[in-house]
């Protein structure tokens, strides 16, 4: 009777080892996904706040005929007496977390042009981009996602390098 005790305490010992790799897998398995999610959700949102300082940097020229000399000239905007406001706030880099943008300059450093990702890592999305993203297809890292302002941007994403942002 003890020997036959001593054999199925065996096969409940195995069945309990195989039951948590199953389980170990399924939840390693399902963390890989969840974390591409997450990628994918960041760079949905780095698309629309590089839009959005794309946008706020071509009515802040439209206004006035400048491009602005820092991004807090976006927020606050002090050329008229009564201030203008293109954006709500800074917004942080998606990819980082921190406001730490490269700053794409008009040559001879007059002003920003536009914005990029400092972050060096490799997007997921390669293709599928809105008309005014196109040049993103295929890019190597979000730093190449540049985000200018006004005509011909397309031409310029692949040509202009960004500076650091200050």
């Amino acid at each position: 009777m003890n020997v036959r005790l001593a054999r199925q305490s065996g096969f409940t010992y195995i069945g309990m080892y195989v039951a948590v790799v199953i389980l170990g897998i399924t939840l390693a398995t399902a963390g890989i996904v969840w974390g591409t999610e997450i990628r994918r959700e960041k760079e949905a949102e780095l698309l629309w706040v590089g839009n959005q300082y794309r946008m706020a940097i071509a009515r802040y020229r439209a206004a006035g005929g400048l491009f602005p000399q820092q991004l807090t000239d976006l927020v606050q905007d002090e050329r008229v007496p009564s201030a203008r406001h293109f954006l709500r706030r800074l917004y942080p880099d998606p990819m980082t977390g921190q406001a730490d943008w490269q700053l794409i300059t008009v040559p001879g450093g007059s002003g920003i042009l536009g914005v990029a990702s400092s972050s060096h890592a490799k997007p997921i999305k390669v293709s599928g981009f809105a008309a005014q993203d196109e040049s993103f297809a295929d890019a190597e890292c979000y730093c190449d996602w540049k985000f200018i302002a006004g005509a011909g941007h397309r031409r310029l994403n692949r040509a202009v390098r960004p500076a650091t942002a200050g």
